[in-house]
C-alpha cells in the first residue's frame, strides 16, 4: 500500500512543529545543543518552529496524510548555502540563538557548523529534517517520504544532500542511494554528524 503525501501548508504549522518536536527531542544533536534535559524539553519547540519557518519561507515541507511524518526540503542552487537569504548571511546564526534561546551558545553553533559543511557547487535538493511520530517509526512512513522527492530528483538528474545525526539514520540513507561527502562532521564535546550526497541515477 502506498503512503498518500501532501504538500503541508501553513494551517499545518502546529503539526509539523509537534511532529519535530516529538521526533527529534532524544536526537543525538538535540541532546547536545539542549543538555540539560528539562530545558530541551521546554526550549526545543522553539529551536524547531523557527527552522519550519524558515521552510515555509523559501521550501517545501511534505506530510504525509494522516499527519503522521514530515519532510523538510529546500532545492538549493549552485553556489548556495542551504538556508534562505534572511539566514544565509553571517548574522543569520546569531538571529537564530536571540529567537530561540539566547544564552546557549550552541544553538549558534549548531548553525554555523553545518553550513559550513553544506556543498555549494552544484545546485541540489535539501532534506533539512524528517519526522515521523515515534508511535508510527519503522512503519517506512519516512522512506516513503525521501523517495517520493528522490525519484523527482532522478527523473530531473538533481543531486540530494542531508546531514545524518545518528548513525541509526545514517545506515537508513544509505540504503536510499545516500553516501558520505567528506569527513563526519564531530561536535565539539558532542556526537557526530554525517554530510551525505547522493547523485542522481539514470
Amino acid at each position: 500500500m502506498g503512503v498518500a503525501i501532501r504538500t503541508a501548508g501553513e494551517a499545518d504549522r502546529e503539526l509539523v512543529v509537534r511532529l519535530l518536536d516529538a521526533a527529534f527531542q532524544d536526537d543525538p544533536v538535540s541532546g547536545w545543543v539542549f543538555p540539560d534535559e528539562e530545558h530541551r524539553r521546554t526550549t526545543h519547540p522553539a529551536l524547531v518552529a523557527a527552522f519550519t519557518d524558515i521552510v515555509f519561507a523559501d521550501g517545501r515541507i511534505d506530510l504525509t496524510e494522516d499527519g503522521t511524518a514530515c519532510a523538510l526540503w529546500l532545492s538549493i542552487p549552485a553556489g548556495d548555502h542551504g538556508l534562505d537569504p534572511e539566514h544565509r548571511d553571517d548574522e543569520g546564526p546569531a538571529q537564530l540563538r536571540a529567537a530561540v534561546d539566547p544564552d546557549n551558545e550552541r544553538v549558534e553553533q549548531i548553525a554555523r557548523l553545518t553550513a559550513d559543511i553544506h556543498p555549494s557547487g552544484r545546485a541540489h535538493e535539501y532534506l533539512w529534517m524528517i519526522a515521523v511520530a515515534p508511535e508510527r517509526q519503522g512503519e517506512g512512513l519516512g522512506t516513503a517520504l525521501v523517495t517520493s522527492v528522490l525519484d523527482r530528483c532522478d527523473h530531473d538528474g538533481v543531486p540530494a544532500y542531508l546531514e545524518a545525526s545518528s548513525a541509526r539514520s545514517r545506515k537508513l540513507y544509505e540504503r536510499l542511494g545516500f553516501e558520505l561527502l567528506g569527513r563526519p562532521l564531530d561536535l565539539p564535546d558532542g556526537p557526530r554528524m554525517w554530510p551525505m550526497w547522493r547523485e542522481p541515477r539514470g
